[in-house]
């Protein structure tokens, strides 16, 4: 079924830990891997390789209807614009890594950029399933089932 939807890709927002672990455990479940990472200070000098491809910008990871985008980080400041253009794409699936006992400080940067209620309600937080993830490792094999089931069109456990 997955085949007939076109090509999976994944988008991996902020070259993280959980980034890296998203790249190495996507590309073997079948993910074309996109790394976006805004900020070039954050590579820390030459950028090791991460999935499919590294770009310096969201529009540059080619997003479309078979695109999933997680942004790895919310502490980051950019945030609110990296999620505003994906919200204005047409990718399948928005979501954002964080803590599922407090709003997400997405939701604010969102609403200060004059988003509607009804786009922010897209991205998804929390992400993967609840299987008590902690380290980059884990957290990447939860977002990943949590996508296949998604895709697939199984609840995968979402419940917190």
């Amino acid at each position: 079924m997955t085949e007939q939807m076109g090509p999976r890709r994944l988008v991996a927002v902020f070259a993280s830990p959980v980034a890296e672990m998203l790249s190495r455990f996507g590309i073997e479940l079948g993910f074309q891997v996109v790394v976006v990472e805004p900020d070039p200070a954050q590579l820390g000098g030459t950028p090791r390789p991460h999935g499919d491809r590294l770009v310096s910008d969201l529009g540059a990871a080619g997003a479309d209807e078979h695109t999933d985008i997680l942004l790895t980080d919310h502490h980051r400041p950019e945030i609110g614009a990296l999620l505003e253009e994906a919200l204005a794409g047409r990718s399948r699936w928005i979501g954002i890594v964080g803590n599922p006992r407090h709003e997400g400080p997405h939701v604010a940067a969102l609403r200060d950029r004059d988003v509607p209620g009804e786009k922010i309600a897209r991205v998804h937080r929390p992400v993967g399933l609840n299987i008590g993830s902690r380290t980059p490792a884990e957290i990447a094999v939860a977002v990943l089932a949590g996508l296949i089931a998604d895709r697939n069109g199984r609840p995968g456990g979402f419940d917190f």
